[in-house]
């Protein structure tokens, strides 16, 4: 064991050459509370050139046959980058042992960066046990390999009974990029619930396309963008098995509006429709998933009794306005009349 894990340990150390002087020194972190947390602290150790903490993150099981052999291993090594995956955890004889994933990229001194992926076993002495001096969480042994893969995708799934790694959700980081690329300067940095910026709803819908194509399955996002007093925004991004992730625009009428006496508190004597312009995002709105449609609803005033409300049914991988609804009436009273009605369509 002791062999295997030197192994690993200078095959990280010695493959690395250079020493990156430019390299911004990480800010310092010894944490031991879990697994994760203590292979992180080991390499910020060794990103800091502090291999006497790095040393004592090993338990008995030593990565090399004294400290001056594992400490020159990382001569050329300037800084390291680290991800984990999901540790397991099994007990046996007063230890708890964990397993956990590892993925680092190794810098030299030109910028160069090596991956090496592989396993690495923890071990947690029964803290009930112990006798002073205490020992936390220390690494029992690992084993990282050169990875061929980038950074980014090296991590394994899983190491031993520890639990699978999800995949990584291509779609949902294209749709996470592009939206924050567009609106994270407009809009609200926390939506309701705490929900940070760039969290979408995720819906998914199954449906037949119309040319006798098998089932498809598109994917809908919706992030939550802004709130005023009575008033939520949300902005959508659409995929399916074909396409890339694209924003979506909603086509809404431009209404033509006229009141007794030409005073919006009196009665409405017409409302008509005089063309139609696309907007980037919705109001108040909602994905139902029985009917396949999106419906806002745009109050105009606070009571609720002034508003427009469009519908847009999924038809055929694409979203189209089916009916828009106006109540034009300051009234006190909810009473819509709709103006277009589509849903007769095939």
């Amino acid at each position: 064991m002791k062999s295997a894990l030197f192994a690993a340990t200078a095959a990280i150390g010695l493959a690395i050459f250079g020493q990156a002087a430019s390299a911004a020194e990480p800010p310092y972190l010894d944490d031991r509370t879990d697994a994760a947390a203590v292979i992180r602290s080991l390499y910020n150790a060794i990103s800091r050139h502090e291999y006497a903490r790095a040393w004592d993150y090993f338990g008995d099981t030593k990565p090399a046959k004294d400290f001056d052999s594992f400490a020159k291993g990382y001569d050329g090594t300037e800084a390291v980058e680290v991800v984990t995956g999901n540790a397991g955890s099994e007990g046996a004889a007063g230890s708890i042992y964990y397993t956990i994933p590892v993925a680092i990229r190794a810098v030299d001194k030109a910028g160069n960066g090596k991956v090496f992926a592989g396993c690495y076993t923890l071990r947690q002495v029964n803290a009930e046990i112990q006798a002073p001096p205490f020992s936390p969480i220390r690494i029992d042994k690992g084993a990282l390999k050169p990875s061929d893969k980038d950074f980014g995708e090296a991590l394994p799934e899983s190491c031993g009974d520890s639990p699978t790694i999800p995949k990584k959700d291509a779609e949902l980081e294209q749709a996470k990029k592009a939206f924050l690329a567009s609106y994270a300067g407009e809009c609200d940095p926390e939506g309701p619930g705490g929900r940070q910026i760039g969290d979408p709803t995720i819906y998914n819908i199954s449906y037949k396309p119309s040319d006798d194509q098998p089932d498809k399955t598109a994917r809908l996002f919706e992030f939550f963008c802004s709130m005023a007093a009575y008033n939520e925004s949300s902005i959508y991004y659409f995929s399916d098995a074909e396409q890339s992730v694209n924003q979506l625009q909603f086509a809404v009428p431009e209404l033509d509006i006229r009141y007794e006496n030409g005073n919006t508190e009196g009665k409405v004597e017409h409302v008509g429709i005089i063309g139609f312009r696309t907007v980037d995002r919705l109001i108040n709105a909602g994905y139902d998933e029985n009917a396949h449609t999106l419906v806002s609803h745009d109050k105009w005033r606070g009571v609720g009794d002034a508003s427009s409300t469009g519908t847009y049914l999924f038809r055929d991988g694409k979203f189209g306005l089916v009916q828009f609804d106006v109540d034009a009436s300051y009234d006190g009273e909810v009473n819509p009349e709709t103006v277009i009605d589509y849903n007769t369509a095939p």
